[in-house]
């Protein structure tokens, strides 16, 4: 039986891992256990999201939620917080992650996405093993990663589990590589390894580079709103609880050597999405939603642009029991709510004033 009493978060600043920690230790009362989180705090990753979490659970708190400030490349660092928390479990978030950042500067992606990740592995190799050289099997490293790992789909079809890997992007080849090498530690060293590949994810807390926040916050500041190409690229949108439920599902349930693909079973052209959205973000504030439709702006495609990206996750639905509980309807409107609630969060991000603060209280990245 897994033990889950001391889970290493990686990149639980960011905005899948700090959503996460809220649903563990806010709505999981099943879990008893300690998180503790280890984030660089690079541009995405926002320590004042997790002033809340640090307020109840932290040392001021139940003692529950313990900080690290640092890169999981570092290995005398991580290899200290192994040993100083008596890590059984490792949910590893922490990525470079958009896809139009690593065109421009691939270099961080290799190096967080790839040699971070074996980084961890090494150590939880080293950490797990008795003194006879068998591994424990209580614990557990589970990998996050990406659906785009898998290239680009036609009008039909979906990803599974058996979809050979074909990325179009540095940051999907980072990804990857990543995944090949949790999985070789799992058959050459038997480290409990399980996997999952989830769909675009949306939900508060995301950094706005991304579609939905950056729309939303243009929508709201008068801004034209930019569709690469032609707008008819499809996602699979994936609300950030329902990832996390099934993730908080795999690590008590998932095979140990298995991959599970995660998904919203709900695909979106991108300009339909966009359109839906303006019509939300309208309704909300008493924008004119004709004026704001006026505003959308088609630009020069991205290199290597996927068409479509759908997954099939029947197997984690079966092997777990896990379900979506939010619509997409549901889940925007919750998403839109919130961003349209926390502008102070915002301001700070776009300003930059939250990177000042995170200097102030942590040191600077280096």
């Amino acid at each position: 039986m897994r033990s889950l009493k001391n889970i290493l978060v990686t990149g639980g600043a960011g905005f899948i891992g700090c959503n996460f920690m809220r649903v563990l230790l806010q709505k999981t009362p099943e879990f008893t256990g300690r998180i503790i989180n280890l984030d660089h705090l690079t541009y995405a990753g926002n320590a004042a999201s997790l002033a809340d979490i640090e307020a109840r659970f932290g040392a001021q708190g139940s003692g529950r939620y313990f900080f690290e400030k640092g890169d999981i490349c570092d290995r005398v660092l991580a290899e200290s917080i192994f040993k100083k928390y008596n890590i059984d479990t490792v949910v590893h978030f922490a990525a470079e992650s958009h896809v139009d950042r690593s065109i421009l500067g691939p270099e961080d992606f290799i190096k967080t996405n790839v040699f971070g990740t074996f980084t961890l592995l090494d150590i939880a190799r080293n950490a797990w093993k008795s003194d006879d050289g068998i591994m424990r099997n209580d614990v557990l490293f589970h990998h996050i990663s990406t659906d785009e790992v898998y290239g680009s789909l036609g009008n039909s079809g979906f990803f599974t589990e058996q979809t050979p890997y074909d990325p179009h992007s540095p940051y999907s080849a980072s990804k990857a590589a990543s995944d090949h090498v949790a999985m070789s530690y799992h058959y050459t060293y038997g480290i409990p390894v399980t996997l999952s590949n989830c769909s675009n994810n949306y939900g508060p807390y995301q950094f706005p580079e991304k579609l939905i926040p950056l729309m939303i916050l243009n929508i709201i500041e008068g801004k034209p709103l930019p569709v690469y190409g032609d707008g008819k690229n499809i996602r699979d949108w994936l609300f950030v609880e329902d990832h996390n439920s099934a993730v908080w599902g795999i690590l008590q349930k998932g095979r140990c050597g298995e991959s599970y693909n995660i998904g919203g079973d709900n695909e979106w052209e991108n300009i339909k999405l966009l359109h839906y959205l303006i019509k939300i973000v309208s309704a909300k504030t008493g924008l004119v939603q004709t004026k704001v439709e006026q505003t959308v702006k088609y630009v020069t495609d991205r290199p290597g642009h996927d068409k479509r990206y759908a997954i099939d996750c029947s197997k984690i639905k079966k092997e777990i029991g896990w379900n979506q509980q939010y619509t997409f309807e549901s889940g925007l409107d919750k998403t839109v709510d919130w961003y349209l609630s926390n502008k102070e969060w915002t301001d700070k991000i776009k300003s930059g004033e939250y990177l000042k603060w995170i200097e102030k209280c942590y040191g600077t990245r280096n």
